[in-house]
C-alpha cells in the first residue's frame, strides 16, 4: 500500500514538471526555428505569393455594446481582399440594429440574422455557407483583431508548405487586466496556452485551435463536415476532425487578438467547466479513430490530455487526504507529510515561475510591458490548479454522461469588470 501511495504522490508531484520542461523546450525551439526565424516582427508581416480573398465569420449573441469596436477594427487590416459576414445569432438585446447600421456604414459587411439561438456552430456554419472566398477566419463578436492579423494567418496556406495547411489558430491576448485574476490570465495565456501550442507544433498536433481567432481553409472544411452543432467546445472538436482527416493545423503567434476574459470567479468557473467538459466530449467521440496507424500523429497530444484529465483526479484525492489529515489520524501509509518531502513544493514552484519567465520573454514582444504581471504568477498554482482540478472532476462526468445530438447554443460569457 505504500508503495502505491508513493506512486501516486510521484505521479502528482512529476507530472508538471515533466510537462513544464517539455513545454518550454519546444516552445524555445520554436522560438528560434520559426517564430523569429525570419527578424519580422508582427507589425511586419511576410509578402505572400499571392493576396486571395478571405471571408472573415464574426458569429454575434447579444454583442450590441461590443460588435461595433469589433466591426470597425475589422476593417482597419491591411490585408488588401476581404469581406466580413456577421451572423447575429437570435441576440435579445440591440445587436440586430448595431449590425444594420454597420452595415450601411461598410460596403464589405453582409448581416445575417438569425430568428433564435442556434449556437455558435450553427452561426459559423450559416456564415461559411454564404462567404464568397477559400479561406475563412472567424473571430467572435467582442474581439479586437490586430490589422495585420489575416495576413498573417493567411500565409500559412498561400507560402511554402500551405498546401496541407487546413487551420491556423492565431495568439488571443488578454485585454482586461484591472483585477487580479486579470492580471493572472494574461501570464497564463503566455506561460501555459501560448507555450503549450508552440510545443504541441514542434511534437506532433495542437490539441485545439483558438475559437476566439482562427483560419481556415474551406475546403478542408467542406471535407469534415464544417463545425459541428452538438459540441460545447466547437473549436476542440474541428481541431480534432481536421487533423484526424489528416490535415496540418498550425499556431500563428504573430497574429493577435485582443479578448475580453472573466474576472469573477463565477465567469471563471463557467469558462473552465466548458473547457473541461468539451475536451473529454471531443475525446469520448473520436477515441476510437486514435487506433488507427494514419492517426498516429494524433497519439502525443491525445496522450497529453488524458493523463492531464488522470492527473486531475489524483490531485483532487491527495488534498482530500491532506483535509481528513487535519481533523483525524491518518494511517502511515496516507500520511502525506512522510511520503512528500517538502523540498518537491519548492522544486514545483521554481519550476512554475521559471516557465512563467520564459513565456514572458518569448510573449514581450506582442505585448509591451508584460513583465510587470510576473510577480502576480505566484498566486496562479493557489488560484487557477484548484479551479482546473475542480472543473475536471466535474466536467468529465458531465461529458460522458451527456446524450449526443443535443444542439450546442450560445450563452453570454463573463467579460470582465
Amino acid at each position: 500500500m505504500n508503495s502505491f501511495m508513493e506512486s501516486l504522490f510521484s505521479f502528482a508531484f512529476y507530472y508538471p514538471l515533466f510537462m513544464a520542461y517539455v513545454w518550454m523546450i519546444g516552445a524555445i525551439y520554436y522560438r528560434f526555428h520559426w517564430e523569429h526565424a525570419g527578424g519580422r516582427s508582427y507589425s511586419e508581416p511576410p509578402e505572400l505569393n499571392s493576396y486571395p480573398g478571405v471571408s472573415i465569420l464574426l458569429p454575434c449573441f447579444n454583442e450590441g455594446d461590443l460588435a461595433r469596436e469589433t466591426i470597425e477594427r475589422l476593417f482597419h487590416q491591411t490585408y488588401p481582399n476581404f469581406e466580413v459576414i456577421a451572423v447575429n445569432d437570435g441576440s435579445t438585446d440591440n445587436t440586430r440594429e448595431v449590425l444594420d447600421e454597420l452595415c450601411e456604414e461598410f460596403e464589405n459587411l453582409r448581416v445575417v440574422h438569425l430568428e433564435s439561438n442556434q449556437g455558435k456552430a450553427m452561426a459559423m456554419n450559416m456564415a461559411a455557407m454564404l462567404s464568397k472566398h477559400e479561406y475563412l477566419v472567424g473571430i467572435d463578436g467582442d474581439a479586437i483583431l490586430e490589422e495585420h492579423a489575416v495576413h498573417w494567418l493567411v500565409s500559412h496556406f498561400i507560402n511554402d508548405g500551405g498546401t496541407r495547411v487546413g487551420a491556423v489558430t492565431g495568439n488571443p491576448r488578454v485585454r482586461n487586466r484591472s483585477t487580479l485574476l486579470g492580471k493572472i490570465q494574461v501570464g497564463e495565456f503566455s506561460s501555459i496556452i501560448g507555450l503549450i501550442k508552440r510545443a504541441q507544433r514542434i511534437y506532433g498536433r495542437i490539441f485545439t485551435v483558438s475559437g476566439v481567432v482562427s483560419a481556415f481553409r474551406k475546403s478542408a472544411m467542406h471535407r469534415i463536415g464544417y463545425w459541428t452543432t452538438d459540441m460545447i467546445t466547437e473549436d476542440i472538436d474541428v481541431s480534432w476532425r481536421l487533423q484526424l482527416n489528416h490535415w496540418e493545423v498550425r499556431y500563428e503567434p504573430n497574429a493577435l487578438c485582443w479578448i475580453l476574459m472573466p474576472e469573477t470567479f463565477a465567469g471563471l468557473w463557467r469558462q473552465r467547466l466548458r473547457w473541461a467538459q468539451g475536451g473529454m466530449e471531443v475525446f469520448k467521440r473520436y477515441f476510437k479513430q486514435l487506433f488507427k496507424w494514419r492517426s498516429r500523429r494524433m497519439w502525443i497530444v491525445a496522450a497529453e490530455y488524458i493523463t492531464s484529465a488522470v492527473w486531475s483526479y489524483v490531485v483532487a484525492g491527495i488534498i482530500i487526504l491532506w483535509a481528513i489529515g487535519l481533523v483525524v489520524n491518518v494511517p502511515e501509509p496516507f500520511h502525506i507529510g512522510t511520503i512528500v518531502p517538502g523540498w518537491n513544493g519548492v522544486m514545483l514552484a521554481m519550476t512554475c515561475l521559471l516557465q512563467f519567465a520564459v513565456s514572458l520573454v518569448i510573449d514581450s514582444s506582442y505585448d509591451k510591458g508584460l513583465g510587470r504581471y510576473y510577480y502576480w504568477m505566484i498566486w496562479y498554482p493557489l488560484a487557477y490548479w484548484l479551479i482546473n482540478v475542480i472543473t475536471v472532476i466535474v466536467g468529465v462526468p458531465k461529458a460522458l454522461l451527456r446524450q449526443e445530438g443535443i444542439r450546442a447554443t450560445w450563452k453570454s460569457p463573463d467579460r470582465g469588470i
